[in-house]
């Protein structure tokens, strides 16, 4: 499989909820939360989903917030995946 092209990605970011953005060859979006609980029960519910998907983001965690960063580490790039995944963690919040 080969990466997804500038194109494509920019494409698929249109489809997203607000907030992601293309750097550096991976997707990320920072999530804000009230408190330290909020943010640790987002990063389990996006860890079980990640492990559901087989598919792992990077996760940046702090007290009130959390980034999330998808890139396909055997492509070394984007894959359609990565977008599936991006749109399944912003789902999470409109449970």
């Amino acid at each position: 499989m080969n990466p997804l092209s500038t194109e494509q990605i920019t494409q698929r970011l249109g489809t997203l909820e607000g907030g992601w953005e293309y750097a550096d060859g991976k997707i990320s979006k920072t999530y804000r939360f009230n408190d330290y609980y909020q943010t640790m029960a987002f990063v389990n519910a996006t860890a079980w989903v990640s492990h559901r998907e087989d598919h792992h983001p990077d996760l940046e965690v702090g007290y009130n917030q959390c980034r999330v960063s998808y890139h396909t580490h055997d492509i070394k790039g984007l894959s359609e995946n990565d977008f599936i995944c991006a749109a399944k963690i912003d789902a999470l919040l409109k449970i």
